[in-house]
């Protein structure tokens, strides 16, 4: 399933279109969903439940959710081979079981505003790899992209360092590598989405996560540890609903209405709103060091995802 090219800003008229109009309300509600996730974490952690339970109970509620996303994108396709079925077990261990229990142990130490701003150089990090691995140039712009990025990042780890010190590092750090961990995904499964399709594999890929978030509290905690607050019950259904699998479905229908440059763009509404929600619902700070870090991590997004002319 090949994406449609994406639809340049400057091309965009001043009265959009019904679809494209359709396409950026999709792609910003599935921004402000997925960027709720820390949100109800952070909420979670409240009642003494970790990392380990809680990404179990996220992923148990999801799993269906998931199930119905890989067989409604897989009728009447070809029946998958054993090599196929083993990129998506890799698929599924990297990108979405490995990058989701780092970012969920992460948010232990450190604030929602900081783990999304983190989670947000994802982009740059693929450039980086794609360097790394595969010896593609890295454009002037894309490296200002970066440079611009890690800034902000690290002007906002750098303020909550002078207050939280050991545990800014250790979160930070976890973060850094759940971004790391998905990176390699979608380097590595470049072929396998032109295979699959996007939300075929999104949906088999993130079943294989489940069960083995499953199997891994299973293996680490007795199953006392599973007889938690109803409150966390309730956070973690809302979680794998409306912070998992819809804005999964949102986001796809804004990338096939927009294309995925202009649909990465709208998506820099996730940290504004995790910002907006930390403040409102956690009540975490808001200063100007966390407002430049977020303007930072913003424009450094744009430049990396913005097609240069002529191009």
């Amino acid at each position: 399933m090949g994406e449609p090219e994406s639809t340049p800003l400057k091309l965009l008229p001043s009265k959009l279109a019904p679809g494209i109009a359709r396409g950026l309300v999709f792609a910003g509600l599935g921004a402000i969903a997925f960027s709720g996730k820390a949100i109800v974490v952070k909420l979670a952690y409240r009642y003494q439940v970790d990392a380990v339970t809680l990404l179990m109970f996220r992923m148990l509620f999801a799993f269906p959710l998931f199930a119905a996303m890989a067989w409604w994108a897989g009728r009447d396709k070809p029946a998958l081979t054993w090599r196929q079925w083993g990129q998506i077990g890799w698929v599924g261990f990297s990108g979405y079981y490995l990058a989701s229990y780092l970012d969920f142990w992460g948010l232990q130490y450190i604030s929602a505003s900081l783990e999304r701003l983190i989670l947000y150089v994802n982009p740059t990090l693929v450039l980086l790899l794609g360097w790394v691995v595969y010896q593609r140039r890295i454009r002037a712009q894309q490296a200002w992209a970066m440079a611009i990025s890690y800034a902000g990042v690290l002007v906002v780890f750098g303020h909550e360092l002078r207050f939280d010190g050991a545990a800014t590092v250790i979160g930070g750090g976890l973060v850094l590598a759940s971004a790391l961990s998905y990176a390699v995904y979608l380097v590595a499964s470049g072929e396998l989405v032109k295979q699959l399709g996007s939300l075929r594999l999104v949906g088999l890929a993130s079943m294989v996560a489940s069960v083995l978030c499953i199997a891994q509290f299973a293996i680490l905690r007795p199953l006392s540890d599973a007889f938690v607050a109803t409150e966390v019950i309730q956070l973690s259904v809302f979680n794998a609903v409306f912070c998992t699998a819809v804005p999964v479905l949102l986001v796809m229908l804004g990338v096939e209405r927009l294309g995925a440059g202009l649909a990465s763009q709208v998506g820099m509404l996730g940290p504004m709103s995790t910002l907006m929600m930390g403040v409102l619902i956690l009540d975490e700070p808001f200063n100007l060091w966390i407002l430049a870090g977020t303007v930072l991590v913003l424009s450094g997004v744009f430049l990396a995802t913005r097609r240069p002319r002529g191009l």
